[in-house]
């Protein structure tokens, strides 16, 4: 399979602003670099260890025969 050249990328890049238009392709390009760099954190950072949940257990009340 041959890689994208100057021409498919033209193209794709002529689809892209008929589909969101002009204003749009800023905002969803910033939006992807975000995703990219919170990806990117996500796994250079350590597993978050979930802390542990309190476990309440209820009282159990005797009740007498009346």
């Amino acid at each position: 399979m041959p890689s994208l050249g100057f021409p498919e990328l033209l193209v794709i890049l002529g689809v892209a602003v008929l589909l969101f238009g002009g204003k749009k392709i800023p905002e969803l390009a910033k939006g992807l670099g975000e995703g990219i760099r919170h990806f990117k954190n996500a796994l250079k950072s350590d597993p978050e260890k979930p802390e542990a949940a309190e476990v309440v257990v209820p009282e159990v009340v005797k009740v007498d025969k009346v």
